[in-house]
């Protein structure tokens, strides 16, 4: 058994190093939450976001998007090496506040598609996602399972899903809604991962890194809930 692990059931026992980790993490996320708002709505009232989807939906490239996505993956690894790695607090800092930068960025064309075609569903889809949220990380504090089992899990099924996506660009078929909803029953199984090392596991003097895997997995719900919601929206045109 973990020493330095926050258990359900001594809750007054556990260790204050772990508590404020805990604490500081999720005081991270919240930061990093907001400033994605801010700059995704920033983003929106500039006009960025509705430019980049009519852009991208012109074009017809199918190989745009893997540029997007190669990038988006590059910038994703430097700043989580930044944030887990770095002894520096303030260079954690930047580590996340870099991948929240490009979060917001990869985010607004969907953004604008979405205020194209179904402007409802963006805070449809944020309050989907703040509830399933809610009710995972409610499930790994309330519960004595520990969910480090699924690390392998996850990697097997993020290798996969990145094929598909891949596959689908290069040869042009299309991922349909049960594909965005297979991919948010994985990062709902992502959240619960990534709650439960930082309950149980994951280095205390690291909040800024834990904060940036949790919030990369709540932000992956909220792509592919938003993706489902445009999908419906669509159809029913």
């Amino acid at each position: 058994m973990n020493p330095n692990a926050l258990s359900p059931q001594t809750p007054s026992g556990a260790p204050m190093e772990r508590r404020d980790f805990i604490v500081s993490t999720y005081k991270h996320l919240g930061v990093a939450m907001l400033a994605f708002v801010v700059l995704s709505a920033v983003l929106m009232a500039s006009g960025f976001s509705n430019t980049t989807a009519k852009m991208l939906m012109a074009s017809g490239n199918k190989f745009i998007w893997l540029g997007v996505m190669g990038a988006f993956m590059l910038v994703g690894w430097l700043a989580s090496h930044l944030a887990d790695n770095a002894e520096n607090p303030q260079t954690q800092l930047m580590g996340l506040g870099i991948y929240v930068l490009a979060e917001g960025l990869i985010f607004a064309p969907m953004f604008g598609i979405a205020q194209l075609v179904a402007p409802g569903a963006i805070g449809a889809a944020g309050f989907i996602t703040l509830l399933l949220v809610g009710a995972l990380t409610w499930t790994a504090f309330s519960t004595k399972t520990d969910f480090s089992f699924l690390g392998g899990i996850l990697k097997v099924g993020g290798l996969v899903a990145l094929g598909t996506i891949i596959a689908g660009a290069i040869f042009g078929f299309k991922l349909g809604i049960w594909f965005s909803g297979i991919m948010v029953l994985f990062a709902g199984a992502c959240v619960l991962y990534d709650t439960s090392r930082i309950i149980h596991d994951y280095p205390a003097d690291r909040p800024a890194g834990a904060a940036l895997h949790l919030f990369a997995s709540i932000a992956l719900m909220l792509w592919y809930v938003l993706r489902i919601l445009i999908s419906l929206a669509t159809n029913d045109d």
